[in-house]
């Protein structure tokens, strides 16, 4: 697949699902987006397309190229199955367990930018802190294996993935009709055991867990949300949370976009902020402060 076919088909992904966004008026009913927002999602996606994948990925070409140049092409011969599944391992699982670790304390203010939204679009879909990415361990482990010969079969894979991350995070939650129609009740059991759906993916964005729905703990699947069924952090319910978002910011204040993108060379000065060195945050506030924890990281 050519550049240009590959762009083409990405870009047809992106606008297929905004139209459906649009057209099934989810987008105008729930999307309650400000100006602090746009700003952020913005500068994320174009800072993702114009700097962090291309230097991951002429970063590795040219490491690889340095390192062992005799390996260039080296796997080009293989199945394209074969390929497939190198890649469901090392990029995909590798994701798992970052989005995993990005839900602990130290890597939280990285991560915690895609949660501040109140709401659920393909306009979240990469909204993060912008270290975020070049620190994620698949775009770099990509540049190897495109070095070794998976181009084509990583072209291909990358649009396979970016159909099933923005059906995650769409605002139009394609799944709900299929559970209503009992013919698809086995099809929808192994469809939501294998990749990520709007119900398994909007849990892991609610803003509690009181409700039985939310599951901001696990749930971290990207492509495969396999991944959360064998190393048990799954939360199935076929529901989908009244409210997506965090505590803290109900009750402090949204993040300046600038912090939430830029941290740690932009730090935040909120009160029970993760976004600054030394903060508390919402879930370490102190009892005695009168603040009585409700969502973790």
């Amino acid at each position: 697949m050519n550049t240009l076919l590959q762009n083409a088909l990405l870009l047809s992904i992106i606008v297929g699902f905004a139209a459906t966004e649009f057209l099934t008026h989810r987008y105008q009913a729930t999307v309650r987006a400000n100006a602090n927002d746009t700003r952020l999602e913005l500068w994320m996606f174009l800072s993702l397309l114009a700097i962090a994948q291309p230097v991951a990925l002429l970063a590795t070409n040219w490491l690889c190229g340095a390192l062992m140049p005799a390996q260039h092409g080296a796997w080009a011969h293989w199945p394209w199955w074969a390929m497939v599944g190198v890649l469901l391992v090392v990029d995909d699982m590798a994701q798992y367990w970052w989005h995993r670790a990005s839900h602990t304390a130290l890597l939280w203010p990285l991560h915690r930018a895609h949660h501040s939204a109140r709401y659920m679009s393909i306009r979240i879909t990469y909204r993060n802190n912008f270290f975020y990415y070049l620190l994620m361990p698949g775009l770099w482990t990509a540049g190897v294996l495109v070095f070794l010969g998976m181009g084509k079969v990583y072209a291909i894979y990358v649009a396979v993935k970016l159909l099933v991350i923005m059906g995650a995070h769409c605002a139009w939650a394609w799944d709900a009709p299929l559970y209503r129609v009992r013919a698809l009740r086995p099809l929808m059991w192994v469809l939501e055991r294998t990749i990520s759906t709007p119900a398994t993916h909007w849990a892991h964005h609610a803003l509690t867990n009181s409700d039985g729905v939310g599951h901001y703990k696990g749930n971290f699947g990207n492509l495969l949300f396999f991944w959360d069924v064998l190393f048990g952090t799954a939360h199935i319910t076929r529901r989908y949370p009244a409210a997506v978002g965090l505590q803290d910011d109900l009750l402090f204040g949204e993040e300046h976009w600038t912090h939430q993108m830029f941290y740690p060379l932009a730090q935040s000065k909120r009160e029970h902020s993760a976004l600054r060195p030394g903060g508390l945050p919402y879930e370490e506030a102190p009892v005695s402060a009168g603040i009585a924890p409700a969502r973790g990281t």
